[in-house]
């Protein structure tokens, strides 16, 4: 996810004039060159020729990566079977000297394996001409194959001189990014898309079937559909929503694949969505025929405008005008559920300051900037410099779809040439919020699972319809499209079957109970269970079940009011998050030794699948008991409502004309609605639920006030 915080920015200057080059051969770094102190590398990719084929097609999937001083400064997008390539894409580099060169990597892109070497070249900077554009052709080369002939790459560069302007250049450099990260976050509509079907795919398998899946991609975002097995014609009915960062809408890719376990996927097709040829405030029904494959892929698709998020200063704060603090109470109160049942809520974000942070320069100082995400809305702040203190006093506004939702503020360090550094991040659930309390929260590490260095000070506001939070609490999740892929891990395949072995224990142990009544161990315990058994099983009726519920929650609910809370903090869970952290970062310094993984990626993908399997049984017994321990009280009071309105259904109505109801329900539900997306209201419901691992994530550190820099100060005086 921290690509797109990545510190380079694409520049469209003119070109002036051309001088063709070749700058195959030895750096000549002792070439005597007047040195301002920094240069402006403007740098564009123009395209490849007779590459190396890489693919069993005969064909590869190229990029290029961009190096100077073994720092990636830039990374083209990936060309998809074309030995020929055309890029035309333009990047802009400060670089300190011209004593490095430029180095030039080309890959073929291999998913879900170690992408191939397809070759590499480096540009002496010391031959360039100053403020004068030209133009590159490198011939690629193997060091261990020298005499293999792998293709060129053509560019086109201009050297600029940045004397006098180090500060400057960093700052404007640093402008253009706020400007970049701004456009790139704040959109301008909603792309909602259903993936219906697709019909008559190309048979990729031995057997004349397929396991199809389908890639979106928009800009930076991306989706991937689930895998359909063995069909030719899968039925996949998900909803998912990109945003528009442009005024026109853009190009949307699609990609359909065929999923093989242990080997690389198979590719089906292709087909693209212009989005500005479609009228907005419509859903339109469209057949899109795959090329380069076979078989069409039907999609919805609806463009809607949206004003969901917004960025201001502190001075400018919406919940402070009385006038327009009233038109929101309004759009969310109670006699307005039917309008709009997707707009849940209004959050509303202070940034203020932090306070301690990590320094991450050599200088002992940060460039912090502070980002702020919404399911998939991510808006950001500037960059203070040099401050491990700073403030930023913005105030960031969101539209609640679901009160489910978490909020993450993560602190980052801007870099120059290479990605922000991480300093600390903090998970906020919204039915936590406390309106109107600015608070310290302690910054956590990137798993969430233990404090770092310094803390940040917020203020929230959260306004929410109570009916429509509900009523979206049994529809789908929204799904994050940016998320970082599942890795091998076997502290967290260990994780997750402790979690599962304490789930089934519960259940064993309950078991052996019930057996030793049978047993006769206890005899006073075994006879009143005796007398139990026969009055319930000769009075039982259908709305005993969820009235049984009904009683274990309420019973929880007296003995946490009355202080009798049995909930108890989770050690052993924040163990195993902590002993996996430590893992990660051992896995971080060995991230040199690659090829093993690679070797076993079959084993690799079963234990993923294990692994996450676990991690869902694991989640949902876990849910089911902070249910009725009032992890969240909000849906434990929806619990309430919904076991009340159940068990007077059962009680009132026979158990024949509810089935009656339910089945005609579910006949007709295709003829009624054709495309309508399935699922569960009650996973649903307990998707909203957080797991162990969730609770000690979102729990709130307390700050440790010896850390504080104003009393360290204080001490220093005294």
């Amino acid at each position: 996810m921290l690509d797109s915080y990545r510190l380079k920015s694409f520049c469209n200057l003119p070109l002036v004039c051309h001088k063709k080059i070749s700058t195959v051969g030895n750096s000549n770094a002792d070439v005597p060159l007047a040195d301002p102190g920094m240069y402006q590398l403007d740098i564009t990719l123009r395209r490849g020729q007779s590459l190396a084929a890489r693919d069993r097609g005969g064909t590869s999937d190229p990029y290029v990566k961009f190096k100077i001083g073994r720092k990636e400064v830039f990374r083209s997008k990936i060309i998809h079977k074309n030995l020929n390539p055309v890029w035309e894409e333009k990047a802009c580099v400060l670089i300190d000297h011209l004593r490095e060169p430029l180095y030039i990597k080309v890959f073929d892109y291999d998913f879900g394996l170690q992408d191939d070497f397809m070759g590499s070249a480096f540009l002496d900077l010391t031959q360039l001409e100053l403020n004068r554009s030209t133009d590159v052709t490198l011939t690629l080369k193997d060091p261990h194959y020298p005499d293999h002939d792998l293709g060129i790459i053509l560019l086109s560069v201009i050297l600029t001189p940045k004397e006098g302007e180090h500060r400057d250049v960093f700052q404007t450099q640093s402008l253009r990014l706020s400007d970049q990260h701004r456009k790139s976050h704040l959109w301008r509509g909603i792309v909602s898309i259903t993936l219906i079907e697709g019909r008559d795919l190309k048979a990729m398998d031995s057997n004349g079937l397929s396991d199809p899946y389908v890639k979106f991609r928009l800009g930076h975002q991306k989706y991937k559909s689930k895998i359909m097995p063995k069909t030719l014609n899968p039925q996949w009915r998900e909803q998912f929503d990109f945003h528009l960062y442009e005024e026109r809408g853009g190009i949307m890719d699609i990609t359909a694949w065929d999923k093989d376990a242990g080997k690389r996927d198979d590719f089906i097709g292709r087909c693209q969505v212009d989005l500005s040829s479609l009228s907005r405030e419509q859903t339109h029904k469209l057949e899109l025929h795959l090329e380069e494959g076979e078989g069409h892929l039907v999609l919805l698709v609806t463009l809607t405008a949206s004003a969901t998020v917004c960025i201001s200063d502190l001075s400018v704060n919406s919940m402070e005008d009385q006038k327009e603090r009233e038109e929101i109470l309004k759009r969310y109160s109670p006699l307005r559920i039917f309008n709009n049942l997707k707009d849940v809520g209004f959050l509303q974000v202070k940034v203020i300051r932090a306070e301690g942070l990590m320094a991450a320069d050599v200088t002992g100082k940060s460039d912090p900037f502070c980002v702020v995400e919404l399911n998939n809305d991510r808006l950001l702040t500037h960059t203070v410099y040099k401050n491990l203190n700073p403030e930023w006093n913005k105030v960031f506004t969101f539209n609640i779809k679901d009160i489910h939702s978490v909020l993450e503020v993560t602190v980052y360090d801007e870099d120059r040439d290479r990605s922000a550094d991480f300093l600390g991040r903090v998970a906020i659930p919204l039915l936590s919020i406390q309106n109107g309390e600015q608070k310290a929260y302690v910054l956590k590490n990137k798993q969430l699972t233990g404090p770092t260095k310094g803390v940040i000070y917020l203020e929230i506001d959260v306004i929410f319809n109570a009916v429509k939070a509900s009523l979206r609490t049994l529809i789908p999740k929204e799904r994050k499209y940016i998320e970082e892929e599942n890795r091998l891990s076997k502290q967290l395949l260990l994780r997750n079957f402790i979690r599962t072995k304490r789930c089934v224990i519960v259940l064993v142990n309950a078991a052996y109970y019930v057996n030793s009544c049978f047993d006769w161990d206890s005899p006073p315990r075994s006879l009143a269970a005796f007398v139990l058994f026969l009055l319930i099983v000769w009075n039982f009726e259908l709305y005993m079940i969820p009235l049984l519920l009904l009683l274990l929650l309420t019973w929880n609910y007296f003995l946490i009011i009355s202080g009798k809370d049995n909930r108890q903090r989770d050690t052993v869970v924040e163990d195993m998050l902590e002993d996996e952290e430590e893992e990660d970062d051992r896995d971080d310094k060995d991230g040199e030794k690659k090829g093993f993984i690679n070797k076993i990626y079959a084993i690799q993908e079963v234990c993923v699948s294990v692994q996450n399997i676990l991690d869902e049984v694991a989640s949902l017994g876990e849910r089911i008991k902070n249910t009725f321990n009032w992890t969240v009280p909000f849906l434990s009071w929806l619990a309430i409502v919904a076991l009340c309105v159940f068990t007077a259904i059962l009680y009132f109505i026979p158990l024949r004309y509810i089935v009656l109801v339910w089945g005609i329900n579910k006949f007709t539900k295709k003829l009624r609605s054709p495309y309508a997306i399935d699922n569960n209201e009650l996973l649903d419901f307990l998707s909203r639920v957080p797991s162990d691992v969730q609770v000690v994530q979102y729990q709130e550190l307390k700050p440790d006030h010896s850390h504080s820099p104003y009393k360290r100060k204080k001490n220093n005086l005294g």
